[in-house]
C-alpha cells in the first residue's frame, strides 16, 4: 500500500509514524497547512518536521504555501466556523489532490486523530472526495499519544504546541 499521511507537525506524527511501520506500511509524510499561523509557528513546525522526518528517514513532501491571504479571506466573515469550512476542507482536498496525482493508493489525515477535532464532520468530507476522487482514506486504529509519548518527545527536542496555531484561536 501507498499511503500518504498528511500531518500539522511533528509531535503529532511520531505515534502514527511508529504505528503504521509495526503494520509494514512505510507512509510518505506530506505537509499542507496554510491555516496555521502566525508566520513564526507555522515554520517552527514545518522545520521541526522536516528534521524529525530527516533523521528517521522517512519519505516527506513539505508544500511551502504559507497561505496567509487565502486564508484571511476564506475565513474573515465567519470566524466561527472557519474550522469546517474552510481549514478541514483545504487540506483534506489538497492533500487527496496531491495522492491522486501521485499515485497513492491511501490517504491519512492526522488531525482527525486530535481530541479536539470534529470526526463526524471529517468523515462526511472523505465520503464526498472519496467519491470525487477514487482515493480510499486510511482508518486504522491510531490514536493521539501525546501524553503517553510525552518523554519520548520531550528526547526528540520537540516543542508540543498549547494551541492550534491560528490567529483566532488565541484569546
Amino acid at each position: 500500500m501507498k499511503l500518504l499521511m498528511h500531518t500539522c507537525c511533528a509531535p503529532c506524527s511520531v505515534y502514527c509514524i511508529d504505528s503504521l511501520r509495526s503494520e509494514n506500511i512505510e507512509p510518505t509524510v506530506y505537509w499542507f497547512n496554510p491555516n496555521i499561523h502566525p508566520y513564526q509557528e507555522y515554520k517552527a513546525r514545518r522545520d521541526t518536521l522536516k528534521q524529525y522526518t530527516a533523521s528517521i528517514n522517512i519519505d516527506a513532501v513539505f508544500e511551502e504555501n504559507y497561505g496567509l491571504r487565502d486564508f484571511c479571506k476564506n475565513v474573515v466573515d465567519d470566524l466561527g466556523n472557519r474550522c469546517s469550512n474552510y481549514c478541514y476542507p483545504v487540506r483534506l482536498e489538497q492533500t487527496a489532490k496531491y495522492a491522486k496525482e501521485n499515485g497513492f493508493d491511501k490517504s491519512l489525515q492526522l488531525y482527525l486523530l486530535a481530541p479536539t477535532k470534529n470526526m463526524i464532520l471529517f468523515m462526511n468530507l472523505e465520503i464526498k472526495l472519496q467519491m470525487s476522487m477514487a482515493l480510499i482514506f486510511y482508518i486504522g486504529t491510531l490514536e493521539l499519544a501525546l501524553e503517553r509519548d510525552k518523554i519520548r518527545l520531550e528526547n526528540l527536542d520537540f516543542i508540543c504546541k498549547n494551541i492550534v496555531g491560528v490567529f483566532f484561536q488565541r484569546r
